[in-house]
Order: structure tokens, then sequence, then C-alpha cells
């Protein structure tokens, strides 16, 4: 039978490269895969473009990552925000570049990856600074932007639970960026809080199905961190 998982968090990340786009799921740090980001710092891969929701805070986490000099752009919707303090540091030092895209827009962006859609119009950024160089067309008397799907080379992220086969549940808030992200790379790495036999997930509850998975990692201690996380959120 298909069996997935891997042995620890560097076999998980091995063939991640010297300039490699990497998405990261969560949403600030309710599920954002943190082992695996810890992992990828101790793994040394450098000149990353990483695609997140936003740029980390304090300095752990996504800063942790971008305070090591590993990152050299990154795509995301709220690049400030509370404790975003290594961003911030490395934006004004010219250390690091940024593409904004507006929250909708990113999801979609990836969502369309995913799906096999090279690219859509919308009207979100119509007007703005976001728009300028990009390609227009006018729809019912109405101007909208052409956005183009947002592919990976690989994707972190964090699943409640798994099977062997990679079938994905997570939990409440935990789901966010994590379901749509895990589609659109060309690998797909699952930080996982708990490993189930295959059969045992509600297959109603299963999210993402085990064909758009990789490799899984447990982390059975991100159970915790997770709970709390999103019991805050």
């Amino acid at each position: 039978m298909i069996n997935k998982e891997v042995r620890d968090i560097a076999d998980a990340l091995s063939g991640i490269g010297d300039g490699a786009v990497v998405m990261v799921g969560g949403f600030g740090s309710v599920g954002q895969p943190d082992a695996l980001i810890e992992g990828l710092i101790e793994q040394g891969a450098r000149d990353l473009t990483i695609i997140a929701n936003n740029a980390g805070a304090g300095r752990v986490g996504l800063a942790k990552l971008m305070e090591a000099g590993r990152v050299r752009k990154i795509i995301c919707s709220f690049p400030r925000s509370a404790g975003s303090v290594v961003f911030e540091e490395l934006f004004r030092a010219g250390k690091l570049e940024l593409e904004i895209v507006p929250q909708g827009t990113l999801a979609e962006r990836i969502r369309a990856a995913g799906a096999g859609i090279p690219g859509f119009y919308t009207a979100t950024t119509v007007g703005t600074l976001l728009a300028q160089g990009k390609e227009t067309r006018t729809f019912d008397g109405r101007t909208y932007v052409l956005e183009h799907a947002l592919h990976a080379d690989a994707a972190l992220v964090e699943a409640w639970r798994t099977d062997r086969m990679g079938n994905c549940t997570y939990r409440e808030s935990g789901r966010n960026f994590n379901a749509v992200m895990a589609m659109a790379a060309r690998m797909t790495v699952v930080q996982s809080c708990g490993m189930v036999a295959v059969g045992a997930l509600d297959p109603e509850a299963i999210v993402t199905p085990g064909i758009f998975v990789d490799r899984i990692v447990v982390v059975p201690e991100a159970a915790k961190v997770a709970a709390g996380a999103e019991g805050g959120a």
C-alpha cells in the first residue's frame, strides 16, 4: 500500500534547492508548518521565493527564515502586521523583494494553479498601483485585470490528521491557505499533527486527497501548538 510518511523533516524537505519557489501555509501563526520552516533553515536552501499570506511576526517561523538570509522575495497579502519587525528591517535595507497580492486574488491565483487554469480576470486592483503593467479587458462595461496562476516548486502545509496515503483533514481555522496550496505545487510536503490508520478518516472530512500529497512527516508536538493558536484566533 502507498506510504507517503517519511522518516524525518530532513527527508521531507529533500530536493528543495536554491532559488526554489515555496508556498507556506497558514494564516498568521494558525496552521503554519513551523517544524518544516525550521527544517528549511537547517536544510540551507537560499534565494527562495516565499508565497504566504503574511511576512511573519517576531523572530520565529517565516520571520526567522527571512532573518537567516534565505529569502530573496516574498509574495503575500499582509507584509506588515503586528510584530513584522524582520520584514520591515530587510525591506527597508533593500535585502528583500516584495510582491503584494490582495488576499482573495492570492487565494484564487493559487487555486487556479491547482485547477490547471492559467489565468483569470478580476476587478480587484483596477486603478491601483498593483494593476500597473498588467493586461486589462472590459466585460459588460467594467474593466478587469488579468492575473496569472501562481505555481510553486514546493508547498509546505500543516494538516491536523493524515493517513499514510496522504489524505488530510484540517482543524477549524487551521485549514486556511493550506488546502489550496497543497494542490498548486510540484511537491507537497505535509506536517501532520497525527497519523491515523487508512480508512479511519471520515471521507466527508477529507479536504486534501492523498493524490496531491508527496511526503508526510508527523510532528506530534505541533498538535498542542495548533490547538493553542486556533483557540486564540
